[in-house]
């Protein structure tokens, strides 16, 4: 004859309800602890992800873009470059007549906008600007400068930014290579030098990438770069 333990010994049912209910207690308030602080590092995250898009939409690309055209659009000296300037790499056209950026030390892969100093920012808001008056690839009398934000705009996905901003430039070290597809030909350089300050230093390079180095700074990081005769 089967005997109901609980039944038998009410007092046991009782002491066994009481534990079921403080165990689930705890787990509400351990659960509960747990949907605050994933509450407050979500947030924390939010911010530390969007806060820079946020300023830079307000205040960083008109500065960025001032910094440009007073530093940048004045003359600047004749240096001679290493490399040939006869040499151009093999026309290939299977390559996009679209004129093309890749770093892939830090992973940008991005179309080179095109656009004047006076609407510069049309330029900015789609990622990596070619800085008028300066050279290009193809045509090397002076070198090819691409400026672009660090942090962006607030519309831009984190993985729109890493491809088409300079977000991840401080990390490029010298040795690293940048390609540049222009006029369906790949132009390859390598990072030599790197500078922080004001002004460019260096106007022998083939190639100067360089953004702001923080939130609201005048600093520029820049990158000097020589093309390859490969």
């Amino acid at each position: 004859m089967s005997v109901n333990f609980l039944t038998a010994f009410p007092q046991f049912e009782v002491s066994i309800n009481s534990f079921r209910k403080k165990k689930a207690l705890k787990k509400a308030k351990f659960y509960k602890k747990v949907g605050w602080w994933s509450l407050i590092l979500g947030f924390i995250v939010l911010v530390f992800l969007y806060l820079p898009s946020v300023w830079y939409s307000l205040n960083g690309s008109e500065k960025l873009g001032e910094f440009i055209a007073r530093k940048f659009s004045k003359k600047v000296p004749t240096v001679e470059s290493p490399v040939k300037e006869t040499y151009q790499p093999r026309f290939d056209p299977s390559l996009t007549r679209e004129a093309r950026i890749a770093i892939p030390a830090i992973g940008v892969d991005s179309t080179i906008q095109e656009s004047t100093y006076e609407n510069y920012e049309n330029a900015l808001e789609k990622g990596i600007w070619r800085v008028p008056d300066f050279g290009t690839p193809y045509e090397r009398s002076s070198p090819t400068i691409l400026a672009a934000h660090r942090f962006g705009y607030l519309a831009w996905t984190n993985i729109y930014r890493r491809k088409n901003s300079f977000f991840n430039l401080p990390k490029l070290k010298e040795g690293d290579t940048v390609e540049i597809v222009w006029r369906q030909r790949r132009y390859v350089y390598e990072i030599y030098k790197t500078g922080k300050g004001e002004e460019i230093e260096d106007y022998s390079a083939d190639l100067i990438l360089y953004t702001c180095e923080n939130l609201d700074s005048p600093v520029r990081i820049f990158k000097y770069a020589r093309l390859l005769e490969i």
